[in-house]
């Protein structure tokens, strides 16, 4: 059992002029499966081969730092693809509603999340979140990710690696930040997964007493990537 590199979620041609079809064959094609094949190669043998690379993450954070570095970047790559979108889908009213008491609007999320890729020093992630129930711009450094932490759940991400943008931007990432930000920011995956997000906490509020041990867990993975994005990324052949 091993990770397969997903597809992309639309044509190699579909972000340009943003993010272009070359640099999409090297970044998705090679660098991402790069990752993935070193995660397989990794796991192979040993009682984390066949689990969800959410698991993996998990298990290799603090005690394997090769393998965390492989697989959290496998799957903040997955998540970055599913963060972009050839035309932008406006936020469902309960989400604007909450961008705006943070940020003021949505170009106000998108001008912070501007400035803090821009500012964050050398490579890295900047991503938005929802935490203690609001939305909140946070950054990863490297490889570090969002993926296996309890109480962050990320709705989407940008990848600040320079090999994200130097074929199409040279060093200048604050020009790629404003290409992808102008055009490509909360895709339809994005606002099904604050649905999602915002479903399971109706949840949690609801229930009277305290949430047993295996829903809790269940609950958490469904806080930080919607299903069809888990079967997406995480799936085996």
């Amino acid at each position: 059992m091993a990770f397969e590199l997903i597809d992309l979620p639309y044509d190699d041609t579909a972000l340009e002029p943003a993010v272009s079809a070359k640099t999409l064959s090297f970044h998705h094609g090679k660098h991402h499966k790069a990752y993935l094949d070193k995660t397989n190669k990794a796991i192979e043998g040993t009682d984390l081969e066949g689990k969800e690379l959410e698991a993996v993450v998990a298990s290799a954070r603090d005690s394997d730092q090769g393998l965390f570095n492989n697989s959290a970047q496998s799957w903040n790559h997955g998540f970055y693809w599913h963060s972009m979108a050839p035309s932008e889908t406006s936020p469902s009213d309960e989400l604007k509603s909450m961008i705006d008491d943070v940020f003021g609007s949505v170009d106000g999320v998108k001008e912070k999340l501007a400035e803090r890729g821009a500012g964050h020093f050398a490579s890295g992630w900047v991503w938005l979140a929802i935490k203690d129930g609001k939305l909140t711009i946070e950054e990863t450094h490297d490889g570090d990710t969002l993926a296996d932490l309890d109480g962050v759940n990320p709705l989407l991400v940008i990848d600040l690696w320079e090999h994200a943008y130097y074929l199409d931007h040279q060093n200048a990432r604050p020009a790629y930040l404003d290409a992808v930000n102008g055009k490509l920011l909360l895709p339809e995956d994005a606002v099904e997964l604050f649905d999602a997000v915002a479903l399971v906490q109706q949840i949690v509020d609801q229930n009277n007493g305290p949430v047993e041990r295996s829903q809790r867990a269940d609950l958490s993975r469904q806080r930080r990537i919607i299903r069809v994005f888990l079967d997406r990324e995480a799936a085996h052949v």
